[in-house]
C-alpha cells in the first residue's frame, strides 16, 4: 500500500510503544475502538428517528424557562435600581 514492509511497521510499533507506553497504548487503543463503534452506530442510526426525541425537547423547553427566568430577574433588578 505504502511501501511498508514488515521491519518498517515493527520499528514505528517500537517507537510508538516507547513514546505511549503499553498502558497508555492500551487505552488509546480502546478509546479508538470506541470510537469507531460509535460512528458506524451514527452511520447506521442516521435513518432511524430517535426514540428519545420528546426527552430531549423538555431538557430543552427546561433549560429555556430557566433562563427567561433568569432574563426577566436581571431585568427586573435592572429597572429597580433606576
Amino acid at each position: 500500500m505504502f511501501g511498508f514492509g514488515m521491519q518498517e511497521l515493527l520499528v514505528v510499533l517500537a517507537i510508538v510503544l516507547l513514546i505511549f507506553g503499553p498502558k497508555r497504548l492500551k487505552n488509546i487503543g480502546a478509546d479508538l475502538g470506541n470510537a469507531i463503534k460509535g460512528f458506524r452506530t451514527a452511520v447506521s442510526d442516521e435513518d432511524k428517528v430517535p426514540e428519545t426525541n420528546g426527552a430531549a425537547a423538555k431538557v430543552i423547553d427546561a433549560d429555556n424557562a430557566a433562563a427567561d427566568a433568569a432574563t426577566q430577574s436581571s431585568t427586573t433588578a435592572t429597572q429597580e435600581t433606576k
